[in-house]
């Protein structure tokens, strides 16, 4: 029993183990760069956070390009500094005018270049953070695709480009997106509707009939009881004659 017992345990820890291995092994080979929005608000701005982990085992990160869009164009892009990398705001006219925010558009900044210096590339099992600060956001419901082209010191280039699509399996390099929400002013101004809270039922008062019952059914008792108790009387009488 002893034995089987132990195999049993050595079995379950070794399935638990490949299981943490292979789960380890899915999630190293996923990771690829995203972007998080602090506030996907349409009609607002938002700071977005691109994270790029450094995939290669030989070589190091020195280089991001981020794509803006053109199609519904930011009329406001800032960058948040990162120590020991040089950011440069790429302008570039638009294939047409757009109305952004109640203004006409013809130029928008469409790329952001991050590039780094020898001490702050990123190097193996690393990743770096990299920020800024984008409005207007377009219409609630609208996909924000961020492409983006990842350089290595070897002369590698990979580009995280590729169009997520519902319901199939992910890319492999999938392009950084997001989508917007409603605008805080619209979210602000929806109803909320309450519970309603239903009265609690209160006594019913008796009402005459039942009273009536109630007296005609403890006076019928009564009488009962009167008789018995006649009854019990002259039994005892006629009991006492007798003897």
């Amino acid at each position: 029993m002893k034995t089987s017992h132990r195999r049993t345990l050595k079995t379950a820890c070794a399935a638990t183990m490949v299981a943490g291995l292979l789960a380890f092994g899915v999630s190293a080979a996923s990771a690829h760069v995203n972007v998080n929005p602090d506030d996907p608000a349409a009609g607002g701005y938002t700071h977005l956070t691109f994270n790029v982990p450094n995939e290669s085992p030989t070589a190091k990160t020195n280089k991001l390009e981020v794509s803006l869009p053109t199609d519904t164009p930011f009329n406001s892009v800032s960058v948040k500094p990162v120590e020991g990398w040089t950011a440069e705001l790429v302008t570039t006219t638009l294939p047409k005018p757009v109305t952004v925010a109640g203004a006409t558009v013809t130029k928008a900044v469409s790329s952001v270049v991050w590039t780094a210096d020898a001490a702050h590339q990123i190097g193996q099992n690393e990743y770096q953070a990299f920020s800024i600060s984008v409005g207007v956001l377009p219409d609630a419901g609208t996909t924000v695709t961020l492409p983006a082209t990842q350089s290595y010191t070897d002369g590698t280039v990979v580009k995280w480009d590729e169009k997520t699509v519902e319901g199939q399996p992910e890319p492999e390099h999938p392009a950084p997106s997001f989508v917007t929400t409603a605008s805080d002013a619209a979210a602000s101004a929806a109803p909320t509707s309450s519970p309603s809270v239903a009265p609690a039922p209160s006594a019913a008062a008796p009402t005459s009939s039942d009273a009536g019952s109630t007296a005609g059914w403890f006076g019928l008792a009564a009488g009962l009881i009167g008789l018995a108790a006649g009854v019990t009387a002259l039994v005892r009488t006629r009991s006492t004659k007798a003897k």
